[in-house]
C-alpha cells in the first residue's frame, strides 16, 4: 500500500492503525518511495531472534580481513576477462 507524505500527515493515526494491523505502508514523495511503515512485530527475522535471545550479535562489528593474502590486480578490463571465461 503506497501513501503520499501529504496524505500520511493528514491521516497519520489511520495509517499507523493499518501498519499495526500488519499492512506494509510505503511512504512516497512525489511518487518515489522514501520510507516503509511496518508494525514492530514484523521486524526482520534476525532482529526478532536476537530480541528473543535465540541469537546474539557478533562481538566484533568490523569485517574480517584477509591476513597475509596478496591483493590480485587485473591486467586488463574485467569485462574482457569475464567474456574470455564464458567461452
Amino acid at each position: 500500500m503506497d501513501v503520499a507524505i501529504s496524505t500520511l500527515r493528514a491521516e497519520l493515526a489511520n495509517w499507523i492503525e493499518r501498519a499495526r494491523a500488519g499492512e506494509e505502508v510505503i511512504v512516497t514523495d512525489r511518487g518515489t518511495p522514501v520510507a516503509r511503515l511496518l508494525s514492530v512485530d514484523t521486524a526482520p527475522l534476525l532482529d526478532q531472534l536476537t530480541h528473543r535471545g535465540v541469537l546474539s550479535r557478533p562481538r566484533r562489528t568490523a569485517r574480517p580481513t584477509a591476513r597475509g593474502a596478496a591483493r590480485v590486480h587485473a591486467r586488463g578490463p574485467v569485462a574482457e576477462l569475464v567474456s574470455e571465461q564464458r567461452r
